[in-house]
């Protein structure tokens, strides 16, 4: 494939500036291997965070021609030939060191999110019974790698400009939260943290997390809509309310509905 420009931001916390460089490219490279080849021949000190090499890490997110993206996935023939190719680190989060940033704020959210606590075994033998389909539902959840592109994709957490104090849990926590509200054994009621603590109305659905997604997850489709709705139900429908008021307030995590393709069935 011969030769390809590339231009990585360089710089830290005080500032910076993209700095060009050339990379010989061979069939099969991904950006991720350029990095490398940059680093071992022209630039030791360029800081880039990586692990697994293999798309299952998370740690290899940056925004690539201004699209955030994993670099170990980006195939270098999948990119416009003979244009330069623009790497730099992700805009929602403090910058570090070139294309590194510091994604500590993501950890402080995730302790907010009340544990998985089970509801009493439904046999003798201490075991619980669960169908297929809600198994499948939450199967879809669990297969974040936490590379927080849909963090760093997501206009609200980039953008908006909240009141003071206020936070957005961001596309990443919601889908933690969606992974345990839709759990058919759970048993702990996250709507008010939602509404109130991550601000989960702030969203307007998008979808720019579901596109950035390396896992394909329908972040917004089977994860944030269902959560919204059960938002308005618990805290917004008067007619919910009246029903609750007279017959009692009852959390049953099994009620499938249809979800779009890519999982089975979400609950109501």
């Amino acid at each position: 494939m011969g030769q390809a420009t590339f231009q990585i931001w360089r710089g830290d916390v005080q500032g910076g500036a993209f700095k060009e460089y050339q990379a010989d490219i061979s069939e099969g490279m991904v950006v991720l291997d350029a990095v490398h080849q940059i680093q071992a021949t022209q630039a030791n000190d360029l800081a880039c965070r990586w692990n697994c090499k293999a798309g299952k890490c998370g740690s290899c997110s940056a925004e690539i021609n201004g699209k955030p993206r994993l670099m170990c996935m980006t195939r270098m023939d999948t990119l416009p030939e003979g244009q330069p190719v623009s790497l730099k680190p992700m805009k929602t989060f403090p910058i570090l060191k070139d294309l590194v940033t510091n994604v500590s704020w993501n950890y402080g959210i995730n302790k907010r999110i009340p544990p998985f606590k089970p509801r009493p075994p439904d046999a003798p033998d201490g075991t619980w019974r669960m169908s297929q389909e809600e198994v499948d539902r939450i199967q879809e959840f669990r297969k974040c790698i936490e590379c927080f592109l849909c963090q760093d994709v997501c206009h609200v957490l980039r953008d908006h400009d909240k009141k003071e104090g206020e936070v957005f849990g961001g596309p990443r926590f919601m889908i933690r939260v969606a992974s345990l509200e839709m759990h058919p054994l759970d048993t702990v009621d996250r709507l008010k943290l939602l509404r109130d603590d991550l601000n989960i109305g702030l969203c307007n659905i998008t979808k720019c997390c579901t596109e950035v997604c390396p896992e394909h997850i329908h972040i917004t489709d089977n994860g944030i809509i269902p959560l919204k709705e059960r938002v308005v139900d618990e805290f917004y429908d008067p007619v919910a309310w009246v029903i609750r008021k007279v017959f009692g307030r009852a959390r049953d995590k099994r009620l499938p509905l249809p979800m779009v393709e890519g999982g089975s069935k979400r609950p109501t």
